[in-house]
């Protein structure tokens, strides 16, 4: 006799098997009963990893962050030091999950690895604070960002209105959101496009930079650490403007089940992109400082446009040009990355069914696409970008410290299971001891920040208990949810993925 278990599904019928994805993922023959079964494609290589890291790491906060961390830094060459250790930071942060994402070669990250490691609870809890916090907030940074510098052209003496570049934020989640349903290898083709003008804007930063290192300026760097605070909270802090601007090193592993030979294709794209990224990041600051003072940098809100319009001349129209095309194809790369968190986190059942749907014409996962869209949309009610970098920063900083947990905890249950990528044991050590000072130090330096973001971290416990956990619902609810998976799917033309 059949029932409906939390989500509405029935629970004669076996669920998706957790290694189904490995398999080349298309369209399979229709069953006896008539359906189909449909599946993500495996349509990513080495290019597509390497574009889908360098897209979501150069998106919008190399443009904006430089402002925070000098901000929260004091000086001018503190703020140098910790953008290279971030740098570092994330090159270190790759090696680990080089080993997880091909240790745990599944779909979903972070998701997956303290799935694997530490139980459905906290693996619910960070899906919950991903789609809460900081998977929409970046998308909100990405969508403000880009509005702010399509619009500073046509206000280049006074401020921008923030209504109107919210609207151009929506305008550009809305529009993404529906060429990611539309299709992935569009997606992933746009991306190549995009990664060429994102690299072409901060290799013209940096080469201004050198014309005027070479000119014999550069003021900035006189006595370039006067001024550094050497409280360790607020260092901590510095870091977080910088953490973000490297966010996405590890926003491949969330498709692995997608990449084309996973196990070579994903640390290759890893050691390729993050490298150049802080080679890269280190220049384009030294640039910036070369070119405007430490007050005219705070003073800013588009650092990018401020820098063209005291160097470029009536050419200063091409920078916000790059930079909207960077922030615009970061947005595109990180909306259709972090809906395979959503979808796999409705895989294992901590997320309504109709969530791991795929839309059957294009193989696309339509129904979280549109749910992490609308999420999206709301947190750009604020124009707050630096209140939501700490917001998504300290999250996202606290899981990635539980995955590295994860590592050692599986180093120590399984030490016999196969490893393809074997990182010497120091280096999740010193990576965790690393993540501990960043995330335990800006307790008492950002309190409201921090304690937000622990409140609403606990909020998923109820919810946990209420919609996972509670298995005997009264059936009238079950009904509810089952008619509202059956409505999304019909809404998106999508079926369960198999």
């Amino acid at each position: 006799m059949t029932g409906l278990d939390t989500f509405g599904r029935t629970v004669d019928r076996p669920a998706a098997p957790v290694g189904a994805m490995e398999q080349e993922m298309d369209r399979r023959p229709s069953d006896s009963s008539g359906g189909s079964h449909v599946k993500l494609r495996k349509e990513l290589g080495l290019v597509e990893g390497v574009a889908v890291i360098l897209g979501i790491i150069i998106g919008s906060g190399i443009f904006i962050s430089p402002v925070g961390v000098l901000q929260e830094c004091g000086s001018v060459g503190m703020s140098l030091v910790v953008w290279t250790l971030c740098g570092v930071l994330s090159m270190i942060g790759a090696l680990c999950y080089a080993e997880l994402g091909t240790t745990i070669p599944k779909s979903g990250g972070d998701y997956a690895y303290i799935l694997e490691a530490f139980g459905p609870l906290p693996a619910f809890l960070f899906l919950w604070d991903a789609n809460l916090i900081f998977v929409p907030t970046t998308n909100a940074i990405m969508g403000l960002t880009f509005g702010n510098y399509v619009l500073q052209p046509f206000f280049p003496n006074c401020d921008v209105n923030s209504a109107s570049v919210r609207l151009l934020a929506a305008a550009a989640i809305c529009i993404l959101t529906f060429v990611n349903c539309y299709n992935v290898k569009v997606t992933a083709r746009l991306q190549n496009v995009f990664m060429v003008t994102k690299v072409s804007a901060l290799l013209l930063v940096i080469i201004v930079g050198l014309v005027v290192l070479c000119m014999g300026k550069g003021q900035s760097f006189d006595n370039a650490f006067v001024g550094m605070k050497t409280d360790p909270g607020q260092i901590a802090v510095s870091f977080y403007s910088g953490i973000f601007s490297y966010a996405g090193w590890n926003y491949l592993n969330f498709m692995t089940e997608e990449l084309r030979d996973p196990y070579r294709n994903l640390p290759r794209s890893i050691y390729l992109s993050l490298p150049l990224v802080t080679c890269i990041y280190v220049l384009a600051n030294v640039s910036y400082l070369m070119v405007l003072s430490p007050a005219e940098m705070l003073a800013s809100d588009a650092i990018a446009v401020t820098f063209a319009n005291k160097t470029l001349g009536v050419m200063a129209w091409i920078m916000p040009l790059f930079v909207a095309f960077s922030a615009f194809g970061g947005l595109s790369v990180h909306i259709m990355t972090s809906s395979r968190l959503c979808f796999i986190g409705a895989r294992h059942g901590h997320f309504p069914m109709a969530l791991c749907s795929v839309q059957m014409q294009h193989y696309t996962p339509a129904p979280a696409l549109a749910y992490l869209g609308l999420l999206s949309l709301v947190y750009l009610c604020t124009s707050d970008i630096f209140a939501l970098i700490n917001y998504a920063s300290f999250i996202e900083s606290s899981f990635i410290l539980c995955s590295i947990c994860g590592l050692l905890y599986l180093r120590w249950k399984d030490p016999h299971r196969e490893r393809p990528i074997k990182v010497n044991i120091l280096v999740p050590v010193v990576f965790l001891l690393i993540c501990g000072f960043l995330v335990f130090m800006p307790l008492y330096v950002k309190p409201v920040e921090v304690g937000m973001g622990i409140l609403i971290t606990f909020t998923g416990v109820p919810a946990y208990m209420v919609f996972v956990y509670w298995k005997k619902k009264p059936a009238w609810a079950l009904r509810a949810i089952a008619r509202f998976n059956v409505f999304t799917q019909k809404l998106f033309l999508a079926v369960k993925e198999e």
